[in-house]
Order: structure tokens, then sequence, then C-alpha cells
């Protein structure tokens, strides 16, 4: 909108600021399902309306009570008046309205919402230009500027290509037919009141509206999902304040079966498949609550397991020995030295094979997705598509392509730029990520962002797939690689009895590790897991030992905390497994970080 004064050459970290250098705007964002009546089945675009109206008020109030770093973008600030309006949960509404995100309805929808918030927008600033005046370089900017709400508003009308001016790439246009008529209509007409407005008074401000992450602000607004993005998985585990946790499904699951006309009963029953019913009452196959009292399980003991089962994730953990104390053991015939051992397993020590634990499992905890429910119409499964496969029976996902089609659908009604991860699977190849930038630069984005699953070995958020460890998988990864030079050094191993190379242990009672040499893992190993509470934090410990007992590696778990903090928390375990790989004695590291405190 300002070409007269320079060139775009960045953006904030996010990316969803793109303005000239020195310059800032305060961010706002709406929360779509806000503006949803779920009894009506209809989006509310006039109380939308007035919302964008109030809160473009809002923020170009804030424009001289905000603080900045430095002077120059605190007078370029006050000179552009750039604001950053956007909104948060739209892939709830999609869910909730019955819409697939990969949809041309989905994405017509997202479209005329955003169309709306930046049409209703710069008509708002066009008003408060009427009675305050536009922002200072306006003048210089005028004719470049209203070119741009041209274009805008082209979009809107989905004109033909010939019809905008100076652009080398058709911008994505309002599919009226494919969204509700209200939100259509409503797009529209702000479009033309931003542009008739504009051309008389002006804009109070260079920008209006960009989509933010809302990470923070969606977490305090009850948002299940972020900015423009879809959700991540539908069923999560949600942390209590005062301390452990509970399993959620995604809010918007009900009212987007209700949407597609499923019956309360039908509703209940895909719930109950997703979250488990938290109990082994009634559960088909060999084992249920009766079959464990008629193996002798004492009643407490198994009260004690079906209160776990509410929100538990495996039923291994339920019937741990600690958690059904020693006198459910006692009872059962199991002595102490046999439910001690690491690896022991109760439910299979009582006759039950993996076929009738699976089951029961999950009847108990569910499979955290609706892939595969009773009563749900396959047809019906891409609306309820998360950004990554759902639960213990996931496949489906929603591709990468669909995640730049819903950001090319949007971009067109966007002062600024999209903030929005493009998720791709683990297997994403060099070719995959060189396409998406293509297709990207030729659906008119201003940037995008990739992330791989799995690249990272902490991430904010993981899918749900039995058996993935990044962390193990990396350590294991270590170990491949430096295993022909393990192999090569061990015939120098010995050639000096006490040396740094010496087979023999260092202290009393420690198996041998050659010092310098590392000493790998077997590929199936045994070990235990540990929970622990230090300040009010969950941790779990889990280990890997070798044939002979010694141990071999560490993974600390605390997977409800930030990624900054985890990343720590893997970095260490990774530094002390290999230590232990390389022949560190445990007790070394014992004496160096016990009582270690950070105040």
């Amino acid at each position: 909108t300002c070409p007269a004064d320079g060139e775009i050459r960045g953006s904030n970290p996010c990316s969803e600021y793109m303005f000239l250098d020195d310059t800032a705007c305060n961010l706002a964002s709406l929360n779509l399902m806000a503006f949803y009546d779920q009894e009506a089945g209809k989006f509310d675009d006039e109380a939308y309306r007035h919302a964008t109206r109030l809160w473009t008020t809002v923020l170009e109030i804030s424009v001289v009570m905000a603080q900045f770093p430095a002077s120059q973008i605190a007078r370029k600030s006050y000179d552009y008046r750039t604001l950053g309006l956007g909104y948060a949960n739209l892939g709830s509404l999609l869910m909730v309205m019955g819409l697939a995100y990969d949809s041309p309805e989905g994405r017509a929808a997202a479209a005329a919402l955003t169309a709306i918030l930046t049409g209703e927008a710069y008509a708002q600033s066009a008003r408060m230009a009427a009675a305050f005046g536009p922002f200072a370089r306006y003048g210089a900017n005028k004719a470049a500027m209203l070119r741009v709400i041209r274009n805008h508003r082209r979009a809107a009308h989905n004109a033909p290509e010939a019809e905008y001016e100076a652009l080398t790439v058709k911008p994505a246009g309002l599919d009226a037919s494919a969204c509700p008529a209200n939100l259509a209509a409503a797009a529209r007409e702000s479009w033309d009141q931003a542009l008739r407005l504009g051309e008389k008074h002006g804009y109070r401000n260079a920008q209006t509206t960009a989509i933010a992450p809302t990470g923070t602000i969606g977490l305090l607004m009850d948002c299940d999902t972020t900015g423009v993005e879809p959700d991540f998985a539908l069923v999560k585990f949600k942390k209590l304040a005062g301390g452990g946790f509970f399993k959620i499904i995604n809010q918007c699951v009900p009212p987007a079966l209700r949407a597609l006309g499923y019956s309360e009963e039908a509703i209940a029953e895909i719930e109950a498949y997703a979250l488990g019913r938290g109990s082994l009452a009634g559960a088909p196959g060999g084992l249920s609550a009766a079959a464990l009292a008629a193996k002798g399980l004492p009643a407490p003991a198994l009260a004690r397991a079906e209160a776990a089962l509410k929100d538990a994730f495996s039923l291994e953990a339920c019937f741990s020995p600690r958690l059904l104390g020693g006198e459910a053991m006692a009872a059962l015939g199991i002595p102490e030295a046999e439910y001690g051992q690491d690896g022991f397993s109760l439910l299979r020590r009582l006759g039950f094979g993996d076929a009738a634990i699976e089951e029961a499992e999950l009847w108990a905890c569910g499979t955290m997705g609706v892939e595969g429910a009773p009563g749900l119409d396959p047809s019906h499964l891409p609306v309820f598509d998360t950004a990554t496969p759902s639960g213990k029976k996931g496949t489906r996902s929603i591709p990468w392509q669909a995640h730049i089609s819903m950001m090319a659908a949007v971009q067109a009604f966007v002062s600024g730029a999209i903030s929005k991860t493009i998720n791709m699977p683990n297997q994403a190849s060099y070719e995959d990520v060189k396409g998406a930038y293509m297709v990207a630069w030729r659906s008119m984005l201003k940037s995008i962002a990739l992330y791989r699953d799995g690249s990272k070995l902490s991430q904010p958020l993981s899918a749900l797939a039995p058996g993935a460890d990044l962390i193990a998988d990396s350590i294991l990864s270590l170990q491949e690689e430096g295993g022909l030079q393990e192999e090569a050094a061990g015939a120098a191993v010995g050639a000096s009895p006490r040396g740094p190379g010496s087979g023999e242990p260092e202290l009393p009672g420690m198996p041998a590790a050659p010092r310098g040499v590392r000493r790998a893992l077997p590929n199936r190993r045994s070990g235990y897991t540990q929970k622990a509470k230090i300040g009010g934090h969950s941790v779990f410990v889990r280990t890997g030992e070798y044939d002979d007992g010694a141990l071999g590696e560490i993974f600390l778990d605390m997977q409800k905390e930030g990624a900054a903090f985890r990343s720590i928390m893997n970095s260490f375990a990774i530094a002390v497994s290999l230590g232990l790989q390389y022949g560190v004695p445990l007790e070394e590291y014992v004496d160096a970080f016990t009582f270690t405190r950070f105040e």
C-alpha cells in the first residue's frame, strides 16, 4: 500500500506482518466460533462485522499507547498506523459447519470470513480518516493504496483476470456459489463500502489485518484451533492447574456430527469409540472387569485400576504393581521377585493374550480418533481430518497441498500475510519441499513456513503414532552411525589392561565399558519407567539396558511442558546416554548433578 516509501524486504518471525522496515503493528484476533449459532446453523455476519469495527477502533487507539524499542520504529509506526486484526478457530468453525478443511466449500467459507474482516476493517479505517484524517504518508501513496483496495474488491466479486491492476498472478477470488449466501453478500458489501469511503476520505491505517498464529491468546479464548490452522488431533490431554490431566475430545466433534445429521445415540457411540468408556465394565472379549475379578484380583485393586482408566492412554499402565499395591499381588499369589522384574505384565501373567489386551484397551481407552467408528459414514471422514493422523488407527490427514490451497483462498483478502505451518509427514522428500514453495509462489502467497513431522527432537505437538519415539530414534541412529567404528576398535580393546581402552570396570561392581570406545546397545532391550514429581512437574524417566543389566540410555519425558524446556531435557538425556555408552560411570553423573537447584 505504500510503495513510494520503500520495498517490503522482510517480515516478523511469525511472518504475518509484512511492511516497511522499522514499523510495527499491534495484534488482536476474533474467535470465529463466538459468532456461530450451532442450533440455527448460521454464522452471525452482522455481529462479526460489528466486532471488526470495534476492534479496528481499539487497535487504532493502541497505536498512540504502545511502546517501541527504538525512536525510528515509534515514528514510522505512528506515521503509517498499521494494524494487525485477525481471527482464530477457523478449523473448528469449518468442522462445526460440517465442512471439510480440504474442500471448495471450506475454502470459500474461509475466504468470505477473511474478506468480511479486512473489508470491514478498511471501511472503519476510512470512517476514522473522515474524523481524524488519513495516516501521515497516505497522500504520497494514495494512488497505490486505492489500487490495492480495488484489487481486493475485485477478488471479493471474483472478477475476471483482465480486470486486476498491475498483478502478475491472478489471486483466488471468492466463490460465492460454494459458501453461505449471507457471508458472500456481507463480504462484497464490506468491500464496496471500503472502496467508496476510502476514495472519499482516505484511510487512517496503511494496513488493517494480518492472520497471526494466535497460540497463546487462542488458549485464553478456549479455541480448539489457532489462526487459519486445522486441528492437530481430535483427542488431546488437558493439563489441570492442580496437577494431573484429563482426556478431552475436540469440542467441535459432537456439534459437527449433529450438523451432519447424526442422532444423539450415534454421537455418544462415536465419542465412546474415540475417548473410550473409561472402564472395563461390559468390555467385549475375554478381558473385562468381571474376568479380572474371577481371576482373583481384589475389589479395591480393581477399583483403583478403574479409576485410572478414566484418563488413561494405555491399559497396561492401569494394572502396574505400583498402582495396584503389594497386597493385590500377594492375593494373586505373585511374589515380589517376579512382579518387581522389568517388563512384568500383570495382564499377561493372568493369562490374557495380546489380542484380548488390545481389544480391551480400545474399549476402555479409545482410539483417539474417529476412523472406523461405528455408524460413521465414510464420506464424512474429510470433515474430521486433521493436520496429522489422529489416534491409534488414524491413517488420514490433510495433505500439504491443502494447506497451501487454504492459504491461497485467504491471502487475497488479508492486508499483510498469514502465519501458518504447512505440515508435512516425516517421509516428505526434497522434491515435496521444493514443490510446496513452487505451488505457494504460483498461488500468490507472500510467505510460507514448512515443518516436516519429527524433524526436531522436540516439537510442540506430536502425532499419536504407536512406537514413534523421536529421542529413541535419534539415539539409535547415532548408535548405527558409530557401529562400524566400534567394530574396528574392538580388536584394540585390552591392549592396555588398565588404560583408557581397558575392557575392565574402573569401579567395583561396574560392567566393562572401555573408555573412548562406544558400546552398542542391543536393538531390543529391557528397561523400566519411573514417574516422579519435581517442583510440580511430572517427569517420566525411562531407561534402556544392556543384556547384562548395565544402564545404557535414559529418556526424560515431560510432554506437557513447553518446547524449550523439553528440548533442554531431551538434550541432557542424549548427552548422558552417549556418555554411558562410552563408558562414563553412572556414579559420576549422580555425583555431579544430585542436589542441583535452579532458583
